[in-house]
């Protein structure tokens, strides 16, 4: 019995139908289904009950889900067990910011990919909330504040930033000092969200208002430049506008206060080697304890 095809079959359970299988492992739809139909004749029992609105499992298939993916699940560590030392195999499937991720992480990926040959990594640069679990990754990069939820989530580094405006902008409506200023102004936003300031050593939430959101980040950028209001985003997106004079940056006094890079990872008690691994090499990468 062909492991893949076992892998294949629990993928199309918990994806819901093969379209999305196929997604997820990155693979034709027709390469699905022939797994399917290769599996499904080993065992002499029908698996999948398949419709024109797609296919959903037997009686039969829904008693073997748990043990193909218990089986897939066994081969993965005893692959891991008789690797040489410190050698990854299997696939890796990562979510991570658009905004910051091609730019800050995929070297960290590429060098993971380098060291690990037998290793693949497939990489989904998204800045939508991407559900980890039912669309099958193993763990997701993220930055800024987590939203609660019952992922597992580790700090690998801080993150910095600051409020930002036009020169434009400020020249027309004022540059806020304050957090209570801060609200009757213009804001940049990535959803509805409430943005923190410092005040001392407190942290205060605003409800800011504005017209313009966008969910990228780069996205926020672009308008903060073109003057359209004040926008709350990392260092690492703003840096070269700020040194050119395009933003300037507002509210010096009062802050976001540092939010964090995290891994997430669906809940589960030990994370596996392959995420573990890529948690460490974050680390090292962006944890310096500095600005």
């Amino acid at each position: 019995m062909d492991i893949e095809d076992l892998r294949t079959f629990v993928e199309v359970a918990d994806a819901g139908g093969v379209t999305s299988a196929a997604l997820r492992l990155g693979v034709s739809k027709s390469m699905v289904s022939r797994r399917l139909v290769r599996l499904e004749a080993e065992l002499g029992v029908q698996l999948l009950a398949r419709s024109t609105r797609g296919a959903s499992l037997t009686e039969a298939g829904i008693t073997f889900r748990d043990y193909a993916a218990r089986a897939s699940a066994e081969i993965d560590v005893a692959r891991d067990t008789i690797l040489p030392a410190g050698e990854l195999s299997g696939r890796l499937r990562i979510a991570a910011p658009l905004s910051f991720g091609p730019t800050h992480f995929a070297s960290v990926l590429a060098q993971m990919a380098l060291r690990h040959p037998q290793l693949q990594i497939q990489t989904s640069y998204s800045d939508r909330f991407v559900d980890l679990i039912a669309e099958g990754y193993d763990c997701a990069i993220r930055v800024g504040t987590l939203q609660d939820s019952n992922l597992i989530a580790k700090r690998v580094g801080p993150l910095y930033g600051n409020f930002v405006a036009s020169p434009a902008y400020i020249e027309a409506h004022g540059s806020p000092e304050t957090p209570e200023e801060l609200v009757t102004h213009e804001a940049l936003m990535q959803g509805m969200e409430t943005w923190q300031v410092m005040d001392g050593d407190k942290t205060i939430t605003i409800r800011p208002q504005g017209r313009f959101k966008a969910d990228s980040g780069g996205a926020l950028v672009v308008a903060a430049v073109a003057g359209l209001g004040v926008a709350a985003l990392p260092d690492g997106l703003t840096q070269e506008y700020l040194d050119s004079g395009a933003l300037v940056k507002v509210m010096t006094n009062h802050p976001p206060p540092p939010a964090g890079i995290y891994v997430v990872r669906p809940p589960g008690p030990h994370p596996s080697r392959k995420v573990r691994v890529l948690t460490e090499m974050l680390i090292a990468c962006f944890d310096h304890g500095g600005h």
